[in-house]
């Protein structure tokens, strides 16, 4: 892959709750993870209204990815006359992913995303899509292959707890996308957190940072 593709290095972070899920997002774009393009791009979008995703990877792939995953979704709800399930468009995005991958080209699509929602009972899921097509139900947390994943990771082993709710696992992702800008230079200019429940989705976080003048 060119040096100069433009990439989404990213902080994302997944976290399971007992009462829903939770996921978080930075908003810096940048080329080589070192050049910054985008200091408000939204990496959490709405896949349906009941499912979100949050990308890692190369602008131009998760662009195309996302909306030809929406445009599936919509299409197997309208011929169905059923929503979707988290774990259905979790495949989807998997099979996507990994044919995306495997296709005949000098540059390979290279995604990594983590997908959320409420199914039609009223269940809440969470799933990571690795950038090669795996894709794994989460049952604690997760950071996917994004590139404040080694903090975020540290800080979820230390501070993670099974029963704690989606208000706590809100701050928690605050915490994890915080220490992940402090170090990455990839990751930066604002968070997104989004929670997950049997009501709904909603952004319960959503902060522009600005440097500090000292």
């Amino acid at each position: 892959m060119s040096k100069n593709a433009l990439k989404s290095s990213t902080s994302l972070v997944g976290i399971v709750c007992k009462d829903g899920v939770v996921v978080g997002a930075d908003r810096r774009s940048t080329a080589d993870g070192r050049l910054v393009l985008n200091k408000t791009k939204t990496k959490i979008r709405h896949v349906t209204p009941n499912i979100i995703a949050a990308y890692t990877g190369v602008v131009a792939d998760i662009e195309l990815l996302h909306k030809v995953l929406s445009a599936e979704l919509k299409l197997r709800e309208l011929s169905t006359h059923t929503k979707p399930t988290v774990g259905e468009a979790a495949n989807l995005m998997a099979m996507l992913t990994y044919r995306g991958v495997r296709a005949m080209s000098p540059i390979p699509s290279i995604v990594g995303s983590l997908i959320a929602g409420v199914n039609p009972d009223g269940s809440t899921e969470l799933y990571t899509i690795e950038p090669f097509g795996a894709v794994l139900k989460v049952e604690d947390y997760d950071a996917n292959f994004s590139s404040g994943m080694p903090f975020i990771l540290g800080i979820l082993e230390k501070d993670y707890n099974k029963n704690m709710n989606v208000q706590q696992g809100a701050e928690l992702a605050r915490a994890c996308l915080r220490a992940a800008m402090e170090r990455d230079t990839g990751s930066g200019n604002g968070i997104d957190v989004f929670a997950i429940t049997k009501d709904g989705i909603k952004h319960v976080i959503s902060e522009q940072l600005t440097a500090q003048v000292k």
